[in-house]
């Protein structure tokens, strides 16, 4: 079977990361995007908080054009495909990510959208152990994301969408499901 790639998206907590944590418990080598920008926040000796994360993503994307985490993170990708079959990645942001993930990896990429209804996901975001938010950061995180980042395309045209308004139990269901479905394997 040929590799492929499945890239987890979706707004500010949806649920990605608790997806993909998940599958890479069960054995799938996960490349998290924003530890790009995390590691970008502490190598300058900054708080990694999210003014800081939002300020080196953009400079990021204003130097670098809208694709500039990806090429970040494209040799991390080939490399990890030179011992794994299928990769998961958590947080592709924006729609020119993804189409030069889509042809520089060499891989089927697969897009799934983790939705939550946006007030269950502020509740998320401000209950967060780790770089909480409050409803008027996540409602500017959400607007920042949405009009410079570029985040709407890959959700939009997402291959599957995942609900999540329920409990953790219920989304890694459906996300177990979903990986027998494709016959997606670590």
């Amino acid at each position: 079977m040929p590799a492929r790639s499945l890239a987890l998206v979706g707004m500010p907590g949806s649920g990605k990361t608790l997806c993909a944590t998940h599958l890479e418990q069960q054995g799938y080598y996960q490349f998290r995007f924003g530890s790009i920008v995390e590691n970008e926040v502490i190598r300058r000796g900054l708080v990694v908080n999210p003014a800081n994360e939002r300020v080196i993503r953009e400079e990021f994307r204003a130097h670098d054009g809208m694709d500039a985490i990806a090429k970040r993170a494209l040799p991390h990708l080939q490399t990890a495909l030179e011992s794994h079959d299928h990769l998961v990645i958590d947080g592709l942001y924006s729609w020119s990510e993804y189409k030069l993930l889509r042809g520089a990896l060499g891989t089927e990429m697969i897009l799934v959208a983790i939705a939550c209804e946006r007030a269950r996901r502020y509740q998320r975001l401000a209950a967060r152990p780790i770089r909480p938010l409050t409803i008027e950061q996540a409602e500017q995180r959400d607007w920042a994301e949405i009009e410079n980042l570029e985040k709407g395309g890959p959700i939009a045209i997402a291959d599957f969408t995942l609900i999540n308004n329920d409990s953790p139990e219920a989304l890694l269901a459906l996300l177990d499901n979903l990986m027998r479905q494709l016959d997606f394997r670590p």
